[in-house]
């Protein structure tokens, strides 16, 4: 049996719970980036309520932005340079070109 990640030690501060949109518009308006809240809104105002696909698409990509900003990981990732992201996207696109892909 393998050892599990510890997730929990990896993060800076306890997740906020989003459960419900209440919850969801109350961690974007706390953790989320400049304008998620609003963006949701707007977002959420375009959607057609019958969408329920559309729907939890854009509640499962807003809580991880909010994900994003709780873990040490993420904000890591988000904080990468510009040109070193560019250059790991070249390098694979480059071996799925070459059939040598990992």
């Amino acid at each position: 049996m393998t050892a599990q990640p510890d997730h929990q030690a990896a993060r800076p501060g306890p997740v906020p719970l989003m459960r419900t949109l209440a919850e969801l518009r109350s961690a974007l308006s706390v953790w989320g980036f400049p304008g998620d809240r609003e963006n949701f809104e707007r977002e959420l105002d375009a959607l057609a309520l019958d969408d329920l696909t559309g729907v939890r698409t854009l509640i499962q990509a807003y809580r991880h932005r909010v994900m994003l900003r709780c873990t040490q990981e993420g904000m890591a990732e988000l904080m990468r340079p510009t040109r070193d992201v560019a250059f790991e996207l070249g390098r694979k696109m480059m071996a799925e070109k070459n059939g040598t892909a990992r």
